[in-house]
């Protein structure tokens, strides 16, 4: 469905002409911060009484610009020092940088949206929105569930919930502090994943789901885009979800499930015992580019070995970078987590990986490895580790489970690649070496018969920093 302002640039240039003559300089101002002139119909908050206000949709929807512009609806009266409806709102954003950069910060974020005399003042050390009428926003990453403990509010704005790390403790706390005025409402914007939690919020009475694409919003996004990702995506199953907002299944026979994913996962008061060993894996690139814009993408997880015998996704740092870039990102993850070793696939980049890192630390260790095998018969024993209850994530980690839940006995399923995936697998591999028959590993170029996993106990505590 088009905007007022779609069809208003549809008629003939001399009435529009007329008519912005009509409103003077003033009117013409006034207008570029009329939202329900500018918006598309699905862009407006519904009718009814309802609590959620659910939004699915592909990237590009305008998500982001819908968001802002609630917000903005709610706190604001019709004069800057009038009130408005609620006066103390909840922003929830995946991390603090997305709640900075992109909600707050951002080409459609909440100063963007706010005439000069409406708008609020941001103070980013106490993470807070304070608007001219006194009403106040306080912004909340999906990292930090406790930050939510004690707040309370009338509001709630939270942003790509479907890729929160913490996904349930998070919107656990928020509800509880749902407790001020009459009505308490959510907004929730996301491109949507098949989590149980975005089914769950789905299915109450009391959410209103709203569905929309990436080409509803066409007219607002540069033509050789929409052109690009159309000829790339169209009709796979990424481009349905990245697209489309559609909520994708898993897939038949892949070698993880959802809900073999969401099982695994420890939330934020779990207990994480200490690491017996910590590992970085890489999965380098296949191929760099000078702008990084074809960059294909290099793996790199830090996976652990609990006392518990357990196997522990820690952390997922990988990146489209150059060599110089992905070594002094795994590096930074080696010393955040003291690894003992730096593992790394070296079929694509031989000696590459291993002349990148030296060139930063001398004394990392390293063992490469060379894959004699494909890709899904490496990954069937790590599958099978999961299938057994023996790995733990440590919080949600969803561009990688993405992968995961595409991976099939015949490949990865559509454009999707693999490198999270495989970097994953080397690292468990390693691990594990007494249940998951390694090939070909080498130190230095030589084969050797690895010593076992657990060849020291360390008794190191895990701190990932959440």
């Amino acid at each position: 469905m088009s905007s007022l302002a779609e069809r208003f640039s549809q008629l003939p240039e001399e009435q529009r002409k007329a008519m912005l003559a009509e409103l003077g300089e003033d009117g013409a101002e006034q207008l570029l911060y009329r939202w329900d002139f500018w918006a598309r119909p699905e862009q407006l908050p519904p009718q009814g009484d309802w609590n959620i206000w659910l939004v699915l949709s592909g990237r590009g929807f305008g998500k982001t610009r819908l968001g802002s512009e609630w917000v903005r609806s709610i706190v604001c009266g019709d004069t800057p020092l009038a009130k408005g409806r609620c006066s103390r709102i909840a922003i929830v954003g995946e991390t603090t940088s997305d709640c900075r950069d992109v909600l707050v910060e951002g080409v459609s974020g909440i100063l963007a949206v706010h005439p000069k005399d409406f708008r609020p003042l941001y103070e980013p050390s106490k993470r807070r929105l304070t608007w001219p009428n006194g009403a106040v926003a306080s912004l909340f990453n999906a990292t930090e569930p406790d930050q939510l403990r004690g707040p309370q509010f009338d509001a709630a704005y939270c942003d790509e919930l479907a890729k929160w790390q913490f996904l349930e403790e998070t919107w656990d706390m928020l509800q509880f502090g749902l407790r001020l005025g009459d009505h308490p409402r959510q907004v929730i914007t996301t491109t949507p994943r098949p989590l149980p939690k975005i089914k769950e919020i789905m299915n109450d009475p009391g959410t209103v789901v709203t569905r929309g694409s990436t080409f509803d919003n066409r007219l607002n996004l540069p033509p050789k885009f929409i052109k690009t990702i159309a000829e790339r995506y169209e009709g796979t199953r990424l481009g349905r979800q990245e697209l489309y907002g559609e909520i994708c299944d898993d897939v038949p026979g892949a070698l993880w499930t959802r809900s073999m994913l969401d099982s695994c996962k420890l939330g934020k008061r779990d207990e994480v015992p200490s690491m017996r060993r910590v590992i970085v894996a890489i999965d380098p690139a296949g191929k760099q580019s000078i702008d990084h814009d074809d960059t294909a993408e290099t793996g790199i997880v830090c996976v652990g070995l609990g006392t518990d015998g357990k196997g522990y996704l820690i952390w997922d740092a990988s990146c489209r970078m150059n060599p110089e870039g992905w070594a002094k990102t795994a590096l930074a993850v080696y010393d955040r987590f003291e690894a003992d070793a730096i593992v790394a696939e070296v079929n694509q980049g031989g000696d590459m990986v291993e002349s990148v890192i030296r060139a930063h630390r001398r004394d990392v260790k390293i063992v490469k490895v060379r894959a004699a095998r494909g890709k899904v018969t490496r990954a069937e024993p790590i599958s099978a580790l999961y299938a057994q209850d023996r790995i733990r994530h440590i919080g949600s980690f969803p561009t990688l489970e993405d992968q995961m839940v595409l991976f099939t006995p015949f490949g990865i399923i559509g454009n999707s690649t693999a490198d999270r995936v495989d970097a994953l697998v080397w690292g468990f591999t390693e691990l594990f070496p007494r249940i998951v028959k390694r090939v070909e590993w080498d130190e230095d170029g030589v084969d050797y018969e690895p010593l076992p996993a657990i060849s020291r106990i360390t008794g190191r505590s895990l701190h990932t920093g959440y």
